[in-house]
């Protein structure tokens, strides 16, 4: 893909250096425009093939940030004046302000209730694209909200931030059970990654950081496993047949560590989320957070189980000799998948002793 487009690296710097221009800005003029250039930065990876479906989710995706955009900039004049002192006061005119740029940064990373466009546009993107659309675009809107609810001190306001938590990972765990096709699965998972995210930085932001981290590093992983097979669509065996046995396999394991199946390195970061926030007693919402992902790694087992069933290179015999062609990706995989869990298990230890 990078290497068919022209001035790509142009492009990547422009959308490196927006996130950073946002997040290193101490003025709200500073957030949207960093927020900005990182679109222009990234509008052209979308369409680069120049295929009318990549088209249409460009255009998809750019309506949905122009309105989060919109938002923002509207949100931080009505009672910031553009300014991030907005603890002064906190007028009813503030509240609403931060209530309308939660709002535009919840729309801008595709999570509950602002959802609705990232399956869509996520389904007709390249490889590439949808891994930088579900890590790299997540930093910006992520952090900020982190950033200004360290400051707010407003019970309401953690409250609904619990909420969109919850319902992100309902959405993501309930719309995922019907897919079909690995992009639109892999949105709805993204979806209800989001909701510990944002549960999480209610509560602790060290938990908050290492499920982030954890979240980037495991999809990292299965995007580019995923790019290097050329899949797409997860129920067609035929086009399992021709893969390696020992690559599906790693890909099936990444898919349930993401749905945080025991001991995997997804499940880890869950239980760093649950044991900083269990002391508040949110026990309520905590259980809507753990449903989601209980009915996420329901539809990994399955898909898992159907295609160990159906698949012929998942036996034995060819599981040893497709092991002696393991190519640098496998290779690849499995080193962030094993030293991500001993890395979080370090972080656990030094965290509690």
């Amino acid at each position: 893909m990078l290497s068919v487009l022209p001035f790509k690296f142009l492009f990547i710097m422009v959308l490196i250096f927006g996130t950073l221009f946002s997040l290193s800005s101490v003025h709200w003029l500073g957030v949207w425009a960093g927020l900005e250039i990182n679109l222009i930065g990234f509008i052209p990876l979308l369409v680069y093939q120049k295929k009318a479906i990549e088209s249409e989710s460009a255009v998809k995706y750019f309506v949905a940030q122009a309105v989060g955009s919109s938002l923002l900039i509207f949100g931080s004049l009505t009672g910031f004046s553009l300014s991030w002192n907005f603890m002064i006061g906190m007028s009813e005119e503030v509240k609403i302000s931060l209530f309308l740029v939660t709002v535009a940064l919840i729309l801008k990373m595709g999570a509950f209730p602002m959802h609705y466009w990232f399956p869509s546009v996520m389904a007709s993107l390249s490889w590439v694209s949808c891994l930088i659309l579900v890590t790299w675009q997540k930093v910006a809107p992520v952090f900020l909200m982190s950033s200004f609810f360290e400051v707010s001190y407003m019970f309401w306001f953690g409250f609904v931030l619990c909420l969109f938590g919850g319902g992100s990972s309902l959405v993501g765990g309930i719309g995922g059970v019907s897919q079909t096709q690995i992009r639109a699965l892999l949105a709805y998972s993204s979806i209800g990654h989001l909701g510990w995210i944002m549960f999480s930085v209610v509560f602790s932001e060290w938990a908050f950081k290492v499920y982030f981290s954890v979240y980037i590093m495991i999809s990292v992983a299965i995007f580019l496993g995923l790019w290097f097979m050329n899949m797409n669509n997860m129920l067609n065996t035929s086009s399992f047949n021709q893969k390696s046995s020992l690559s599906i396999l790693v890909i099936l394991v990444l898919l349930m560590s993401l749905g945080g199946l025991p001991p995997l390195l997804g499940f880890i970061s869950k239980m760093i989320v649950i044991m900083s926030c269990i002391m508040y007693t949110s026990f309520f919402i905590l259980s809507f957070l753990i449903i989601g992902s209980l009915v996420s790694l329901f539809y990994y087992l399955s898909l898992f189980f159907s295609l160990y069933i159906d698949v012929k290179p998942f036996g034995v015999s060819s599981f040893y000799s497709s092991s002696l062609s393991l190519d640098l990706i496998t290779n690849v995989i499995i080193a962030i998948n094993f030293l991500g869990i001993l890395g979080v298990i370090w972080s656990l230890s030094i965290e509690l002793f």
